[in-house]
């Protein structure tokens, strides 16, 4: 499947904007993921992830963060790629595998 390395309006349909509000999610960042971060091992069969980590070094909810892990998950149904949920979690230095690879991290 290509994955879709520009979103339009159109890619971000109701529930993936509202997952993007209520998770401080924009749109440049999903457009990151997407195109430089790396696999999400917690995918479901038929689904696909990218997660990104990102420098934030402000507040969310009141309390400081210096990242933000984004990850975004999406499928193709026939020729179209359809993103089906963005989700966030804010912290520092996040246990992956991905540590081994600081291209993925901005």
């Amino acid at each position: 499947m290509k994955i879709k390395t520009r979103l339009d309006d159109r890619d971000l349909h109701s529930h993936v904007k509202a997952r993007m509000l209520q998770r401080g999610v924009t749109k440049e960042e999903i457009e990151v993921t997407l195109n430089k971060g790396w696999e999400a091992d917690d995918a479901k069969p038929g689904t696909s992830g990218k997660v990104f980590v990102f420098p934030y070094n402000d507040n969310w909810e009141g309390e400081f963060f210096e990242e933000k892990e984004v990850r975004v998950y999406y499928k193709s149904v026939g020729d179209t790629f359809v993103l089906l949920t963005v989700k966030a979690r804010y912290g520092k230095i996040f246990l992956r595998e991905e540590v081994r690879e600081s291209e993925n991290r901005i």
